[in-house]
């Protein structure tokens, strides 16, 4: 089933007008926008646990006070079709990427919040999907997989004796300025499938990975992010650690990409190469995936 085809049927079900469906974005999810001011996110199948804890994470935060992407209250989400969860939500006022001190000031105030009872957020996965994305990487080699594998299972181990860091609550898992957006009214917190509990530290490595090994960030926004935030995750012993996963993450996400837009082979290759130690130091340049 395709992910229009479930768009469809959710819509229909829900009472939404899906005609004329405009696909905004295909990633990890499929995202379109539906007439009315609504926005439909179709997950992947098998992801109903997901998609209803995004429901359930955008119903908290508004609660608690934080800006975030809401999800339509009139109907019981997700609506599953032969297993793929559609949810739908109000289309956000006209935005752009939020800027560090924005990312790190949400941060800073989510990581201060203890999810309540009735929200009972898995533990962080960081390796979550990626012996799957791995085995399915077909713009690798049968042995550049078994590499991948192999260091997937070192980093598994490595995150086993992680070192004791901040104190753990909730964390978004896929902060970035894409998903804490700004608006005229502030910044608002998007992409809610990734919400867990565990080290905050997550979080914050991945605003490093954008500087360090993307290069996306300069120096000044760097310190500015670190600032705002009040802590370097740098400097904590386990910050290797989550930044390999990070960086894996990224290579095996350029891989998916890359089955169905064979323009990007290139740059999964090269974040392989680079992960290898094949292409020096970081900053290694990593160009964005869609």
């Amino acid at each position: 089933m395709t992910a229009r085809q479930a768009l469809e049927l959710t819509a229909k079900q829900a009472g939404f007008d899906s005609t004329d469906a405009e696909l905004i974005r295909a990633g990890e999810n499929t995202l379109f926008r539906l007439v009315d001011g609504v926005v439909a996110r179709v997950g992947r199948p098998g992801q109903e646990a997901a998609a209803n804890k995004e429901v359930q994470v955008s119903r908290w935060l508004s609660t608690a006070g934080i800006a975030v992407v809401e999800a339509m209250l009139e109907i019981t989400q997700p609506i599953v079709v032969d297993g793929v969860p559609v949810t739908f939500w109000r289309e956000l006022p006209l935005h752009r990427e939020g800027s560090v001190d924005q990312v790190a000031d949400v941060l800073r105030q989510l990581h201060a919040l203890q999810p309540p009872p009735y929200l009972d957020l898995s533990p962080l996965a960081p390796f979550v999907r990626l012996d799957e994305r791995i085995a399915e990487a077909s713009v690798f080699s049968d042995a550049d997989r078994q590499w991948l594998h192999e260091h997937l299972h070192r980093l598994q181990q490595r995150y086993a004796e992680l070192p004791a860091g901040l104190p753990r609550g909730a964390v978004h898992g896929d902060a970035w300025g894409g998903n804490i957006v700004a608006t005229a009214g502030g910044p608002v917190v998007l992409d809610l499938e990734r919400f867990a509990y565990g080290p905050p530290e997550w979080d914050l490595v991945s605003i490093a990975v954008d500087h360090f090994t993307f290069g996306s960030l300069s120096d000044a926004e760097w310190a500015e992010f670190c600032h705002r935030y009040g802590y370097d995750v740098t400097d904590w012993a386990g910050y290797t650690v989550l930044r390999d996963a990070r960086e894996l993450r990224k290579v095996t996400f350029a891989a998916q990409m890359a089955a169905q837009y064979p323009h990007l082979r290139k740059q999964a290759q090269y974040r392989l190469a680079c992960i290898r130690g094949e292409r020096g130091s970081r900053p290694w340049n990593w160009e964005p995936v869609p």
